[in-house]
């Protein structure tokens, strides 16, 4: 089915905000993501490798959370709920479609676990999943449009691709080291 928008494959989802569609759980899902990263960070600790982890996801939702919400600004561009054409940009303080931001936070969230682990445990790859449901959610939700929830995800794992790569952490340079040391003891 062909659509509008940017790349033309923007149209509109049959409402569904029923199950495991409806916004409660997807908000679930998103705050179950931040509280799986904080208490990881805080119970592994930096000097724990998937602590390490932990923390890069920490920094890589700060950073997308902040840069999505620029985006939305900049962009205005109106909801499928708002009108049905996805060629509705710049409308002002109304509209914040683009990016998802609910996608890239998931993204964001399992994106430095990814870089780090797939090759060696392959099966990490199924944390994708997460943003495919958060995405696809967003869509049935007619909260987004298609070009909104890819370009979240692309943001979203651009920016974990990055954070995996810094040896430390931001969010571990600015917190007290007594919150970085972690619960967890590796004897």
């Amino acid at each position: 089915m062909a659509g509008g928008g940017p790349i033309g494959i923007d149209h509109t989802w049959a409402l569904d905000q029923s199950g495991i569609w409806s916004s409660k759980a997807q908000n679930i899902v998103e705050y179950g993501l931040i509280a799986a990263e904080l208490g990881g960070g805080i119970y592994y600790g930096r000097d724990n490798p998937l602590g390490q982890t932990f923390w890069q996801s920490v920094d890589s939702t700060a950073i997308s959370a902040a840069s999505a919400e620029i985006l939305k600004r900049a962009f205005s561009r109106a909801r499928p709920s708002q009108g049905d054409d996805p060629n509705h940009w710049f409308q002002g303080s109304c509209c914040a479609s683009f990016p998802s931001g609910e996608t890239t936070l998931a993204a964001s969230v399992v994106a430095p676990f990814v870089f780090k682990y797939a090759r060696s445990d392959p099966w990490i790859l199924a944390l994708e999943a997460i943003p495919l449901y958060v995405a696809t959610a967003r869509l049935k939700n007619q909260a987004h449009w298609q070009t909104d929830v890819i370009a979240g995800w692309a943001l979203g794992t651009g920016v974990g691709y990055w954070t995996a790569q810094r040896e430390i952490p931001l969010s571990v340079q600015i917190l007290p080291r007594g919150l970085t040391v972690g619960i967890y003891r590796n004897y």
